[in-house]
């Protein structure tokens, strides 16, 4: 038997190893129990596979992003078998691994219950212990159609090799190349137990899949088309150890309890009212209070920062997001046309900066008004789809904080420098301090421009991130076709990423509009366009907000920022001359008067959430103050009311937790 060589690849590290024909990649990593599969010349193979001379191959860790991808399609597979053990009617769509977790869709006659669930989830315990193997096996399309005859979606996917869709998870399914089916073989007798169009890799046997559990089930079209069938989708989780199953489902747990929309009702902030619609909502008092609070703030510092403010109109005609190019690559996210004035299109509009453009063009400029820095809350309407429409994270009518700034090219680097420090500081003021920065970059597929003008928007814009000191995370590619841009990435406070910032640079907008500035030498020059959004839209802040803080708002941006709780009847009144004062000094100060105990205000008081109680009883009147009762249950008493409203205004004005 001949002998081959092969490169162990493990980080910076290579070991030259010779091995005996026929090795396979299970053999080269034995007693390595956390290794799951191989990646050889860049591609992901079972451990099964059998290497070849001169191969360098790398051991895919089951904690590493491709291992856990493994771990949780190999889960998918697990859960799809159960299905069909306990539902034999139930056919086969498609079950890709997600971000934590996987998902199967399953064409039934009802939808699954809670129960059914834990029937499955049962099942999939059963066949988890059996330790099935997981075997490749390479097919025809012509021998895959005969044996999925009984599987009308699988047919359909065989019909997309090729140009199956990553989007829609089809592409785990079938490849470019190709095609295989993955069987589960008894451990013992090597008879089928069940089998999947699939293209791999995957674990070796179920025994290796650690921890695992079901989530939920809901409806989802097939392959997200609201044309298409529904289907029955069933989620689920699975990781490398029990312990990390454990952490993940707290971590759910304690998200569930911060869920914007929970907190929104149970704090009487906002709702959507099905009367408006999905995807629109309305603040209800109390939010609309921590709603101006925001914006306000955010008003005061771009007026320092130099930036001017406009207004324009909720609709436009649709020659607009013609001449913008909106309705060549955006029409189905935008809102059907209303026809109107003997038939001519209007649209909601979608974004602002067609409509900044034409005020910057409403007149000449010259180079003397650069940087010309326009903003607006812009209201914004897009057509979600219902399946992705979430609270206030993803709506369709959202204020965009919309910042467009026209400057010259040599003042391009500068005014970036500046504008990611102000969205930086910004959103640090509001309580947001673990960032890290994306920076996205051409498709050399997509784009428009020049060469050169891409390489140095991308410099500029990699200095401006490197000088924050921040991590700079590459997106190669994921730049939009009319500029690079860097989008700031925020962290919240159980550890969640949300994508907040956006600067963009614009090659397209400024030549579709044919902007202009006079020189200083007197020619007509175009202008560099940079698109910011601080927040993103007024709404999703908010919700980041609201979740970050689980819904217990710093007193700065809390709808009620003190609540007076007489002890009783008689100290009502003193109360109330207490909260008079410190409206005066621009306070939130509100009275409980009601008729419930004391102990039941105090109780109301920490469900809303509200930062400071102000306890007043005989003595407290007696040596005209009051007594301090902090969210966490601690006390402060005896405080004279003048430096009592005196700690408030300091606490709001410095903008601090409490």
């Amino acid at each position: 038997m001949s002998d081959v060589r092969v490169i162990i690849q493990r980080d910076s590290e290579r070991e030259e190893r010779v091995v005996t024909t026929g090795t396979t990649a299970a053999d080269l990593f034995a007693g390595e129990r956390t290794v799951v599969a191989a990646r050889v010349a860049g591609e992901l193979k079972d451990l099964a596979y059998v290497v070849a001379d001169g191969e360098e191959i790398e051991p895919v860790e089951i904690s590493s992003e491709d291992g856990l991808n493994i771990l949780r399609h190999s889960t998918a597979h697990v859960m799809a078998q159960a299905v069909q053990e306990l539902f034999p009617e139930a056919k086969l769509g498609i079950g890709p691994p997600v971000k934590d977790g996987f998902y199967y869709d399953f064409d039934v006659e009802k939808p699954f219950t809670p129960d059914d669930l834990k029937l499955i989830e049962k099942k999939m315990q059963e066949i988890q212990k059996r330790g099935q193997r997981f075997s490749r096996r390479v097919v025809t399309d012509e021998a895959a159609r005969e044996e999925l005859a009984d599987e009308p979606y699988k047919l359909e996917l065989i019909g997309l090799k090729g140009s199956a869709s990553h989007d829609d998870g089809a592409d785990v399914e079938v490849g470019a190349g190709e095609l295989t089916i993955y069987d589960n073989l008894d451990a013992k007798t090597g008879e089928l137990c069940w089998r999947d169009l699939c293209r791999g890799p995957h674990l070796p046997t179920t025994r290796v899949i650690p921890a695992f559990k079901l989530m939920r089930n809901a409806s989802a079209y097939w392959r997200g088309s609201e044309k298409n069938p529904q289907l029955q989708r069933i989620y689920g989780t699975a990781w490398p150890s029990k312990d990390e199953l454990k952490a993940y489902l707290e971590f759910l747990a304690e998200a569930e309890k911060r869920d914007h929309r929970r907190l929104g009702s149970e704090l009487d902030l906002f709702s959507i009212p099905e009367d408006i619609g999905s995807g629109l909502a309305v603040f209800h008092p109390k939010g609309g209070i921590v709603r101006r609070v925001m914006e306000d703030y955010s008003r005061r510092k771009h007026e320092e920062a130099g930036y001017e403010f406009v207004y324009t109109p909720h609709a436009t005609k649709g020659a607009l997001f013609e001449k913008s190019g909106h309705l060549d690559w955006y029409a189905d996210g935008m809102y059907p046309p209303m026809q109107l004035d003997a038939g001519v299109d209007y649209y909601l509009k979608p974004m602002n900066c067609p409509m900044h453009n034409l005020i910057f063009d409403a007149r000449g400029r010259s180079y003397r008004e650069l940087p010309l820095r326009m903003f607006e809350f812009g209201t914004v309407y897009r057509y979600e789809k219902s399946g992705v429409v979430h609270g206030l994270t993803r709506a369709r009518g959202f204020t965009q904080d919309d910042a467009h700034i026209y400057c010259t090219r040599e003042q391009m680097g500068e005014e970036l420098d500046r504008t990611l420090t102000f969205v930086l500081d910004l959103l640090r003021d509001y309580g947001l301090n673990d960032f890290y920065l994306e920076l996205s970059t051409k498709d050399p597929e997509k784009f428009v421009g020049s060469d050169e003008a891409w390489e140095e928007a991308t410099e500029t814009l990699r200095k401006v991130a490197e000088k924050q000191g921040l991590e700079l995370v590459a997106d190669p590619g994921g730049a939009a076709f009319y500029g690079p841009k860097i989008s700031v990435q925020a962290r919240d406070a159980i550890g969640r990423t949300w994508q907040m910032s956006t600067i963009q640079l614009d090659f397209n907008l400024p030549q579709r509009f044919d902007l202009e500035y006079t020189a200083a030498d007197g020619s007509k020059q175009r202008p560099v366009m940079i698109h910011r959004a601080l927040f993103g839209s007024i709404e999703r802040f908010f919700a980041v907000l609201l979740e970050h803080y689980a819904g217990a708002f710093p007193a700065w941006l809390a709808p009620v920022q003190a609540i007076g709780i007489p002890i009783g009847d008689a100290h009502v009144e003193y109360l109330q001359e207490f909260a008079a004062e410190a409206k005066k000094k621009g306070l939130r100060v509100e009275v409980d008067a009601s008729s419930d105990r004391m102990q039941k205000k105090i109780r109301n008081a920490q469900k809303s959430k509200v930062p400071f109680m102000i306890i007043a009883g005989d003595e407290d009147m007696e040596n005209g103050a009051v007594s301090f009762r902090y969210r966490d249950g601690s006390q402060e008493n005896g405080i004279p009311r003048a430096e009592a409203i005196a700690k408030l205004v300091d606490v709001v004005e410095r903008r601090v937790q409490v």
